[in-house]
């Protein structure tokens, strides 16, 4: 599959309304996979967790993540970070990023929307997260466009020897 450009990328992790899915360890070892809201700014990837949501003790403990970034419809855009997440903002520092909790909360709903959601949130303790892509492993693809070649569309480990596609 054709990977994505640097412009393409961008876009992409900067298009409204796509979720993104957090992978942390778990302090038996096993995987945690949480659906979230993110924000790309800065080359790097911003998340907020609840005090008390499970995947923000995990982090506590061991910082490793897999972020998987992707969309249902063609052409399949994806991105996959495996990196470091970097603890910016710890509980009870709301209001030093509340503004850019607001630009993560207003990617997902109407700034109406985002307002109130902040406003009606404000007493629940939060932290503030972030991966630099810059220092992570970042993987992307999608589904070929028109005028590439859709021979492409799995690498190449995928076929076996013969393989008529």
């Amino acid at each position: 599959m054709p990977k994505l450009s640097e412009a393409e990328r961008r876009e992409f992790l900067d298009t409204p309304g796509i979720l993104m899915r957090i992978s942390v360890v778990r302090e038996d070892g096993s995987p945690l996979v949480t659906p979230i809201w993110f924000i790309h700014e800065d080359d790097a990837i911003y998340f907020t967790p609840r005090e008390s949501s499970e995947w923000f003790g995990c982090l506590r403990r061991d910082p490793r993540v897999a972020l998987c970034i992707d969309e249902q419809p063609l052409p399949y855009r994806k991105v996959i970070v495996e990196g470091t997440a970097e603890l910016l903002h710890d509980i009870g520092e709301d209001s030093e990023w509340r503004d850019q909790y607001r630009r993560i909360a207003g990617r997902y709903v109407d700034p109406q929307g985002a307002d109130a959601y902040v406003r009606n949130t404000i007493d629940q303790p939060r932290a503030l997260f972030r991966v630099a892509l810059d220092s992570a492993k970042v993987t992307s693809w999608r589904m070929p466009i028109e005028g590439e070649d859709a021979m492409g569309i799995w690498h190449g480990r995928y076929y076996q020897p013969g393989t008529r596609f």
